[in-house]
């Protein structure tokens, strides 16, 4: 009799436990604008800029010369290849902030789906999953995501972005790993800490935090990218494509 009574109260703990840490989950689900700071913002919730990246000796030359080149473009009225002008996705991590556009959480108890505005990017969280083996994920824009929770906080890892896809036109290689973790600061604040690290083109990883404000009542535009006009020339350098050339 004891017996029993000792396994109906383990499993009455058990139970307990799952419905505590379920609880402790906050629901992310809507839509959330970029949270810049700024004159009005709390500085406790403003997002932490990133650091610039220190790039092992292999890599840190080339970039900064693309760098100064893409910079002088500028100067010049000459705008570099970015992803939007090209028609080309940001990917992970970039398209978590593009300019003002806002992104959505929609959460399901196996899947997180996040959605840009921008270029109406998707990417999928697979929650409560191993995580992948870096050699074993195909390169693609997105990568493949895995999540888990601890506590209030979603723990986010993604492997598997295609060289291409570059934060800040950093190179990277296909030993990148990045690390999020999401959670709600404030009732109505969403702040995301990015982690990129890569053993083999980073000195050290980098940190930033991008901060969202929750849009009530906001719904999600069509943002679907149709421009075939743009190339770029053999000197990196965008052009526009004229008629019969």
């Amino acid at each position: 009799m004891i017996w029993k009574l000792c396994s109906v109260v383990a499993i009455s703990l058990m139970f307990a436990t799952a419905v505590f840490a379920q609880a402790q989950r906050p629901d992310l689900t809507g839509v959330w604008g970029p949270y810049r700071g700024g004159r009005g913002a709390d500085p406790k919730l403003a997002p932490t800029p990133a650091g610039a990246p220190v790039l092992k000796a292999p890599y840190a030359k080339p970039y900064e010369e693309r760098r100064a080149a893409a910079a002088a473009a500028t100067q010049r009225g000459e705008p570099g290849p970015t992803n939007g002008m090209l028609c080309v996705p940001y990917g992970v991590p970039t398209m978590m902030s593009v300019a003002v556009y806002p992104v959505e959480f929609i959460q399901t108890p196996k899947q997180i789906t996040i959605i840009s505005e921008a270029f109406s990017e998707v990417r999928r969280v697979y929650l409560d999953k191993p995580p992948s083996k870096i050699d074993e994920v195909p390169p693609g824009y997105y990568g493949r995501s895995t999540g888990r929770w601890e506590g209030d906080t979603l723990v986010v890892d993604t492997v598997g972005i295609k060289d291409t896809v570059q934060y800040q036109t950093m190179p990277h290689s296909d030993q990148m790993r990045i690390t999020e973790r999401i959670r709600l600061a404030a009732p109505n604040i969403l702040h995301d800490q990015i982690t990129i690290e890569d053993p083999v083109v980073l000195e050290k990883p980098i940190t930033y935090t991008l901060a969202y404000s929750r849009l009530a009542d906001y719904e999600m535009v069509e943002f679907v990218c149709d421009n075939n006009r743009e190339f770029v020339d053999a000197n990196g350098v965008v052009r526009m494509r004229t008629q019969g050339k």
